[in-house]
């Protein structure tokens, strides 16, 4: 059985991912903040038969990122699949955005998946096998009104999941980057009736996304059969961006 990571992992898309993979992998259900969370899915995981833990991980910390690994290798000796979800918000527009809004958003979501993915390989290489997918959005391909900071991160991931394609494909590593569109979850619970309305409009399935619709197609590039995927953005909007 092979041992997943999700930053993340214990709300919203992160958990759908966590319970999904469950099915067939160990899955570790990284948190900040969020123990009671993480411990809850973990309870759900194994009451539904999967194995599961949970480790404190803040990916924007370098220190952090080694002290999860370290303790997932002592236990179960490798990562073979990082899910890097893990993210913030801290949106403004740009003449407003203060440098610590910038900062801290680019420094979670990207300078966090460079963090955790470089410590991930080490032993991906070794073992000649492994699966980085990276949680992206489509604001990182077509930008948004006020989420500059976002934006950039998220383009940032596409850059970093191409360039590991690249360098590790002959390793039987693969990376790839999943946009998700408008999904139910935290992130979007603001909306009233009316936006959740003209954004459908604007969808070619007319409806908002289920944390489902994404970890279904997580768990396909985990899987053997997609080992010929990598490099790739696989946009899950409802057409979004067609």
């Amino acid at each position: 059985m092979k041992t997943v990571l999700v930053t993340g992992g214990s709300r919203g898309i992160g958990k759908s991912i966590s319970t999904t993979l469950a099915k067939s992998h160990h899955v570790v259900v990284g948190y900040v903040n969020s123990q009671d969370k993480a411990e809850e899915v973990v309870n759900e995981i194994a009451e539904s038969g999967g194995s599961a833990n949970s480790v404190e991980i803040n990916i924007s910390s370098k220190e952090s990122v080694d002290r999860a690994f370290a303790t997932i290798e002592d236990a179960y000796g490798s990562i073979d699949i990082l899910i890097n979800n893990a993210g913030i918000t801290k949106d403004n527009i740009l003449p407003r955005m203060k440098e610590e809004e910038w900062l801290d958003v680019i420094q979670t979501n990207l300078t966090g998946s460079f963090y955790t993915s470089q410590r991930a390989i080490k032993q991906m290489m070794k073992n000649k096998w492994g699966r980085i997918i990276f949680i992206s959005s489509v604001v990182g391909i077509s930008g948004n009104q006020g989420q500059s900071n976002y934006a950039a991160s998220k383009a940032g991931l596409i850059g970093l999941a191409k360039s590991i394609s690249k360098e590790l494909g002959s390793r039987n590593i693969t990376s790839n980057v999943i946009a998700p569109g408008y999904i139910e979850t935290d992130m979007t619970s603001f909306l009233d009736d009316e936006n959740k309305e003209n954004i459908i409009e604007q969808l070619s399935i007319k409806r908002i996304g289920k944390p489902e619709d994404i970890s279904n197609v997580v768990a396909f590039l985990c899987n053997d059969e997609s080992e010929y995927i990598t490099g790739q953005v696989i946009p899950v909007d409802g057409g979004l961006t067609t």
